[in-house]
């Protein structure tokens, strides 16, 4: 249950749901883009209400608690708000940082309760970091973040980087000898995830029990080489990492017992979870192909939304059923929350600052300069006529700029100005190479 509200903070809340809807009714809109002034006229507006909320609380008696309903509301509000940035081309602005730093901490998150992770799977959430993080201390030095968003923001960073320190700690803690093991084992925990998530048309499991029984015989192979319990080096010596190591063995014997147990179906209670992990699972796998052309970043809001809602079904990491009890399955589900996580992180953290009105323009440009590097690959000689279409194309995008500016339908400069031109101009240049094959029509 969410705390009561305080009095004085009542209308704040009702602001901030007003708010919410407001946001809410704008993704919806299809028939028009995102404009930039009006995101940035709301980002204003809830700065405002965050500056008054802070005075409230500094006068308060009593601290919030985090499930502080205008708390709640406001993250949500933030995490619309960051997304909006992102559909007018503004990533590398503090307040687009916020849903990817959310995020991330999710999928962090599951990578130190599972376990099943290298260093090298740190890396892409270790660089995303560093980079959200020079966008957050270049606007505090320019003084274009408020600082109630500011001190947010370097909260939700700063979460993130003490997992991420932990996860590399542990990581590091590993000895040379043990490492091959430990990514062996890392591989087979995520190849039987992967095989319990296969599902066939009518979304029961698809796979057999065959497909299981050879990880179990490599897992008896891997355990037979302890002595006493533990993994020896070729010295004798007991290396260091085998609270890790044999802590992965053991998680990898129960996936395989439990793939086996839920071999025939996914437990009653869990199936309604099941087929909503396997939908989003599937959406999310299209939109990974798709989004450039058929999504908007404020999509995602949508799948934030319902991963978090199945997230928090959990307790002590298990789903349990209405007795108390943890039924089979559990395995299949929690690879299926783990991989929508980390396709909606694949999907935000490969946004391009690109506006919506130059998405189409964009697009268009790819798709050309992909054409002209096969033509090129596979070489001349070419005709004019052959090229032809390739630069008619071209001058059309050419002749819609103004000023040198491509424009939306009001007039203003979207951004995304410059990845835009380098394209066209990416496209021109492979075109001019082209020009020394090509011959004679006739």
């Amino acid at each position: 249950m969410t705390n009561r509200v305080p009095e004085e903070e009542l209308s704040i809340l009702e602001a901030i749901i007003g708010i919410r809807n407001r946001l809410h009714a704008l993704k919806k809109d299809r028939q028009t883009y995102i404009k930039s002034s009006t995101v940035t006229e709301i980002y204003d507006e809830v700065t405002e209400h965050v500056k008054k909320l802070n005075e409230i609380r500094e006068q308060a008696t009593e601290s919030p608690t985090s499930d502080n309903r205008v708390n709640v509301v406001l993250d949500d509000v933030f995490q619309l708000l960051s997304l909006f940035f992102m559909a007018i081309g503004k990533n590398n602005e503090s307040p687009a940082t916020y849903a990817q730093l959310a995020t991330i901490k999710q999928c962090l998150d599951h990578l130190n309760e599972s376990g099943v992770y290298t260093l090298d799977d740190l890396t892409p959430y270790q660089n995303r970091l560093i980079e959200m993080s020079k966008i957050i201390k270049n606007d505090e030095e320019n003084n274009a973040i408020a600082e109630p968003h500011l001190k947010l923001l370097k909260k939700k960073l700063k979460s993130c980087e003490t997992v991420l320190s932990l996860l590399l700690e542990s990581g590091s803690n590993l000895s040379d000898e043990l490492t091959p093991i430990h990514h062996r084992l890392v591989e087979i925990k995520r190849e039987l995830g992967a095989i319990g998530s296969r599902n066939n048309l009518d979304n029961t499991p698809s796979f057999q029990i065959s497909e299981v029984r050879p990880y179990q015989d490599e897992l008896r192979s891997i355990d037979s080489k302890r002595v006493g319990g533990s993994f020896l080096a070729p010295d004798g010596s007991i290396p260091s990492g085998q609270a890790q190591v044999i802590g992965l063995l053991e998680e990898c014997y129960e996936c395989a017992h439990d793939l086996i147990a839920s071999q025939d179906d996914v437990a009653g209670t869990l199936k309604p979870i099941y087929h909503r992990l396997i939908e989003l699972k599937s959406l999310l796998e299209q939109l990974t192909l798709t989004h450039r052309w058929t999504s908007r970043e404020t999509d995602m809001w949508a799948f934030q939304l319902q991963l978090n809602e199945i997230d928090h079904m959990r307790k002590n990491g298990k789903f349990y059923d209405n007795e108390g009890n943890v039924p089979e399955g559990q395995t299949v589900l929690l690879h299926l929350l783990r991989k929508c996580y980390r396709l909606l992180y694949k999907i935000l953290s490969s946004s391009e600052p690109i506006a919506e009105p130059l998405m189409p323009i964009h697009n268009q440009l790819l798709t050309v300069r992909r054409f002209l590097i096969e033509v090129k690959k596979f070489g001349g000689p070419f005709t004019a006529r052959e090229l032809y279409p390739y630069q008619m194309k071209l001058a059309s995008i050419d002749n819609m700029r103004v000023d040198g500016k491509f424009l939306d339908e009001d007039g203003s400069i979207p951004e995304g100005q410059g990845i835009v031109m380098a394209l066209l101009n990416e496209c021109y240049d492979i075109l001019f190479e082209l020009k020394p094959d090509v011959v004679d029509d006739n």
